[in-house]
C-alpha cells in the first residue's frame, strides 16, 4: 500500500508538471512571475496577488484530488493482464485425513499431494500427484504417483485462444490509457474554462466599476449645476436613477466575480484569505486554425482515431476468439503412473499411456449464439465508426466557423467601441451646450458600456472555442503512448 501511494504521488507530480508544460507550449509564452510576484497595476487592492493561467493549471493539477482520482485509474492497468488472462501459478494441493476401519479396529493416515502448472502461451497443462491410501482388504496401504501432460489441439490449440485474449487485453489497456488521457484533457479543459470565466467576471467588474465611478462624477456635476439653477431637478433624478442602475449592476458583477474566485481557490486549494486576481490570458492558446491541415493531422495521428481503430480491431479479434470457442475441447494426453504399496511405492507397477480426451457440446447453442453476436457487433462497430467519422468532421467544421465568427465579431466590436466613445465625447460636449437632451447622453453612456461588455464576451468565447478545438483534435495534452507509468 505504501508503495502504491508513493508511486501515485510521484506520478501525480511528474504528470502535473508534464501537463502544465504541454499546455504552456500552446500559449506562445507567458508571464514568468509566479503567484504574488506579478505587477499589481489596475488591481483593487495593492496586496492582491496575480495568478497567471499557467500557475493556476500547475497548482490545480498538483493539489486537486480530481486529478489524483484520474491517476488512480492508470495505476490499475498494470494488473489488468493478470486479472483477465489464465494464471501462471503453480498450484499445490494437499489432503490429509485419518481412516478408521471399524471392522478391523485399526486406523491409518491417508495423504494426497498434487502440483499443477498451466503454461498459458502454449495451453499445456502439467500435473504431478502422489497419494497413499489405506487398504480395506489388507493391512498394507496402497500408494500411487501420476504424471500427466495435457495439450489442447482444437479449442485453444497450442494456446491460440489465450494469445487472442492477450491481444484483446492489450488493446483494452491501450484504449483505457487513451481514455485516461481524454479524462486529463476534459479535466484540464474544465480548469481552463474556470480561469476564463474568472477573467471574464474580473474584466466585467472593472468595466462596471469604471462606469459607476464615471456616472457618480456626472451626478456630482449635475448636483452642482442644479445648485446653480443650470440643471433641472428632473435631470438630476434621471442621473440619480442611472447611478443606481450602475450600482445594481456592479453588485451583480461583484457576486459573479466572487463566485468564480471561489471556484479558483477550491481548484488550487489556496488560502481563502489571500486576494487573488487573474491576468489577461490573451497570449495563452493564441493560434490560427488551419482547418484542412488540422483535420488532416486529426485523422492521421489523433487519439480519437486511434481509439476507433483499436475498437474495430478488438471486435475483429472477438469474432476470432468466439470462433475458436466453437471447436471441441480436445486434448492430447501423455502420462506415466506408478502404483505400489507403502509410502515408498514398493512392489510397484509402471505404466505409460497416451490418448485423447474430447468434450463437444451438441448443438453448441450458446457458443454459436456468442459467435453470431460477435459478428453482428463487428458490423455495428464499423457502421458506428463511419458515422462517428462524419460527426467529427461536421463538429470540427462547425467549430471552425464559430471561431471565424468570433474573430469577426471582435473586430467589429473594437470598431463599435471606438465609434461609441467618439460619440460619447461629442455628446458630452453637446449636452454641456444644451444641444441634446439628457436621455441622448445617457443612451451614449450605456452604448459604450454595452460594447465593452460585448467585447469581453467575444474575447472569452473565442478563447473557449480555441480550447475546444485543441480538446477535440487531441492537442490539449500531447501525451506519448505509455507515458505515466
Amino acid at each position: 500500500m505504501k508503495k502504491i501511494i508513493s508511486d501515485l504521488r510521484i506520478t501525480r507530480a511528474v504528470t502535473a508538471l508534464f501537463l502544465a508544460g504541454c499546455l504552456l507550449g500552446f500559449s506562445g509564452g507567458g508571464s514568468a512571475a509566479g503567484p504574488g510576484m506579478a505587477t499589481t497595476a489596475d488591481l483593487e487592492s495593492p496586496e492582491a496577488r496575480v495568478l497567471t493561467i499557467g500557475d493556476f493549471i500547475r497548482l490545480a493539477s498538483k493539489n486537486d484530488t480530481v486529478f489524483e482520482q484520474i491517476l488512480i485509474d492508470e495505476l490499475k492497468l498494470q494488473y489488468r493482464r493478470d486479472l483477465l488472462l489464465p494464471g501462471r501459478d503453480i498450484i499445490l494441493s494437499v489432503k490429509g485425513q485419518y481412516d478408521f476401519i471399524l471392522n478391523q479396529k485399526r486406523e491409518d493416515p491417508e495423504v494426497a499431494v498434487g502440483l499443477d502448472k498451466l503454461f498459458p502461451g502454449s495451453g499445456t497443462h502439467v500435473s504431478v500427484s502422489y497419494e497413499n491410501i489405506p487398504s480395506v482388504s489388507s493391512t498394507t496401504e496402497k500408494s500411487r504417483m501420476d504424471f500427466l501432460i495435457s495439450q489442447p489441439i482444437a479449442e485453444n490449440a497450442f494456446g491460440h485462444a489465450t494469445r487472442l485474449q492477450d491481444k484483446i487485453t492489450g488493446i483494452e489497456i491501450d484504449v483505457i490509457r487513451y481514455q485516461i488521457t481524454e479524462a486529463y484533457e476534459d479535466y484540464l479543459a474544465s480548469l481552463i474554462n474556470i480561469y476564463y470565466n474568472w477573467y471574464s467576471a474580473y474584466e466585467n467588474l472593472k468595466i462596471g466599476k469604471s462606469s459607476y465611478e464615471q456616472n457618480k462624477q456626472l451626478l456630482d456635476n449635475m448636483n452642482r449645476r442644479a445648485a446653480s439653477k443650470i440643471a433641472l431637478p428632473v435631470d438630476v433624478n434621471k442621473v440619480q436613477l442611472l447611478v443606481i442602475a450602475k450600482e445594481e449592476n456592479m453588485i451583480s458583477l461583484k457576486e459573479a466575480y466572487n463566485n468564480h474566485t471561489n471556484l479558483v481557490i477550491t481548484a488550487i486549494r489556496a488560502d481563502d484569505k489571500i486576494e487573488w486576481v487573474p491576468q489577461d490570458p490573451s497570449g495563452f492558446h493564441d493560434f490560427e486554425v488551419d482547418f484542412e491541415e488540422g483535420y488532416r493531422q486529426f485523422t492521421t495521428s489523433s487519439r480519437t482515431y486511434a481509439i476507433l481503430k483499436l475498437l474495430e480491431e478488438k471486435s475483429t479479434l472477438d469474432v476470432k476468439k468466439n470462433a475458436d470457442d466453437l471447436l471441441p475441447s480436445t486434448n492430447l494426453l501423455l502420462g506415466y503412473t506408478v502404483e505400489g504399496t507403502r509410502w515408498g511405492i514398493k512392489d510397484e507397477d509402471n505404466m505409460v499411456y497416451a490418448g485423447v480426451s474430447l468434450e463437444w457440446p451438441f448443438p453448441g447453442q450458446k457458443d454459436r449464439a456468442e459467435h453470431k453476436t460477435a459478428e453482428i457487433d463487428l458490423q455495428k462497430t464499423r457502421l458506428t465508426h463511419q458515422n462517428k467519422y462524419l460527426e467529427l468532421y461536421t463538429d470540427l467544421r462547425n467549430l471552425h466557423l464559430k471561431i471565424s465568427r468570433e474573430k469577426e465579431l471582435i473586430r467589429l466590436t473594437d470598431e463599435k467601441i471606438k465609434l461609441s466613445e467618439a460619440v460619447l465625447t461629442d455628446e458630452t460636449r453637446n449636452y454641456s451646450f444644451g444641444k441634446i437632451s439628457l436621455n441622448d447622453y445617457i443612451d451614449a453612456v450605456n452604448t459604450v458600456d454595452v460594447n465593452k461588455f460585448n467585447k469581453i464576451i467575444h474575447i472569452v468565447e473565442l478563447k473557449k472555442l480555441l480550447l475546444e478545438w485543441l480538446r477535440l483534435t487531441d492537442h490539449l495534452v500531447d501525451k506519448a503512448r505509455g507515458h505515466g507509468h
